[in-house]
Formats: C-alpha cells, sequence, structure tokens
C-alpha cells in the first residue's frame, strides 16, 4: 500500500511537471493536436516516468502545495522559454506581412483565438515543420525527462531571478525577427527606392500600380530562396533557449548558498 501511495505521488508530481512544458512548448501546445491525445500523451509520460524519477537521488515523491508549485514551475520554465521560439516567428512574419503589404490580411489563431497576421501564422508553420523534421520536439522531451535528475522530484523551488531572466530573454525575440526577416526587408526595400527613382524619371510612370506587386513578387521570391537557410536559424535559437531553460532549473534558487 506505501508503495501505492508512492507511485501515485510521483506520477502526480510528474504530470504537473510534463503538463507544464506541454502547454507551451512550440509543437506540443498546437491546437492542431486534440486536447485528448495531448492528455493520453502527458499521462503516459508520467505513468512510464514514475517509479524511475522516484527512485533518483534526492527525490521526494509526497505530495504537497509546495512541491506541486515547484513541479508546476519546472513545466513553466521548460514550456515559457522555449515558447518563445513560436512568438520570434510571429514577429518576423509580422515584419513581413508589412512589407508584402499583407499587414490586413489577418487570420484567427486557433492557439491563441485572437487575430494574427496572415505571414505570421506561414512563418510558424515553417518553424513548426522544422521542429518536426529536425526532431528538436524529441530533443525537448528527452532534456525534460533528464531535468528529473538535475531538479529531483518536490525538490524545485522557482527563484524570482529566473523568471526575470526568462522576461529579458523575451527581448530577444525583436532581435532575431529582424535577423530572419532581414533578406527580405532588403530586398523591398531596395524595390522601393528603384521603383521611386524610376518615377522621378519618368513621371508618367504608375509608381504606386508598380510598388506593391513588385515588393510581394520580389518578398516571395527572396523568401523561398531564404527557406534553405531557416533550419540551421531555427535550430540554432531553440538550441539556445532549451540552454537557457536548462541553466534556469540547474541554478541553485537565490541565498542557497549552492
Amino acid at each position: 500500500m506505501t508503495e501505492w501511495n508512492e507511485f501515485l505521488s510521483a506520477m502526480t508530481l510528474a504530470l504537473v511537471r510534463v503538463s507544464g512544458m506541454v502547454t507551451f512548448a512550440p509543437f506540443f501546445s498546437s491546437a492542431a493536436l486534440p486536447m485528448r491525445a495531448k492528455a493520453v500523451f502527458t499521462l503516459a509520460v508520467a505513468y512510464l516516468l514514475a517509479p524511475v524519477v522516484a527512485a533518483l537521488p534526492n527525490a521526494h515523491a509526497v505530495l504537497s502545495f509546495t512541491a506541486l508549485l515547484g513541479e508546476l514551475a519546472v513545466g513553466l520554465v521548460y514550456g515559457l522559454t522555449l515558447a518563445l521560439l513560436n512568438e520570434m516567428l510571429l514577429f518576423a512574419g509580422q515584419i513581413a506581412g508589412l512589407q508584402f503589404s499583407f499587414s490586413l490580411v489577418n487570420l484567427l489563431d486557433p492557439a491563441t483565438s485572437i487575430q494574427t497576421p496572415l505571414m505570421g501564422e506561414l512563418f510558424q508553420l515553417f518553424g513548426t515543420l522544422i521542429v518536426l523534421a529536425a526532431g528538436l520536439d524529441r530533443i525537448l522531451l528527452a532534456s525534460m525527462v533528464r531535468s528529473f535528475r538535475v531538479a529531483p522530484l518536490g525538490s524545485y523551488a522557482l527563484a524570482p531571478h529566473s523568471a526575470l531572466t526568462i522576461v529579458r530573454a523575451a527581448g530577444g525575440i525583436f532581435l532575431a525577427a529582424v535577423e530572419l526577416a532581414a533578406p527580405v526587408l532588403a530586398a523591398t526595400l531596395l524595390v522601393e527606392i528603384a521603383v521611386s527613382l524610376l518615377g522621378k524619371l519618368s513621371p508618367q510612370l504608375p509608381v504606386m500600380s508598380l510598388t506593391v506587386p513588385l515588393k510581394t513578387l520580389t518578398g516571395f521570391a527572396l523568401l523561398a530562396g531564404s527557406l534553405a537557410l531557416w533550419p540551421r536559424f531555427v535550430e540554432a535559437r531553440f538550441d539556445n533557449l532549451l540552454d537557457l531553460a536548462q541553466r534556469l532549473i540547474a541554478a541553485p534558487p537565490a541565498g542557497s548558498g549552492g
């Protein structure tokens, strides 16, 4: 009976940790995945991990408010940190959509139930495809499993500096988004300059009628050509965010003296 109670406690704590990651992390948080499938997946992972993580050194498979809060914090650190990748792709799509003159074309994002630009949705779909093709979802899940050794079950306490670090990391999505959209920005800017010069040389030229189609065609051509560089770019950002999440989990709480 004692072993069964310990197993249920360990499974519950593991379930809370994995649920926090699944709620926000790329691909796992996608609204395209049915909620029942996510629930079954989370329960299966927690069931398989429970006997292993409960036997790790310094693990405390005892249900308490502090333990549940700590496990939720670990999952949220992973989920919210990796969610910055989706935000970076969305912002890059907004920048590109503005240059494509698609700024008024919005779609209802099923993940957030808000209006998002068309190009933002396209960029997020490209990013999700790269995550799946490169196996980054499996790497994230493996890192989550390894986190039970770094932060044993029921022993993690979220430090204020961890939350501040995630907030500061969110500021980096703006620079990363501009870097991703830079080829499109440069190409469309050159098109605008070229059309403006032609308009000065030939005032009869219908500049307004030429600018938008030329910018759109040039932007799509550059976007298609730059897709070959996307996997390396997305994987690098994913690795950086995953390393940040791992450092935050491994870092001792402030004042612990560790």
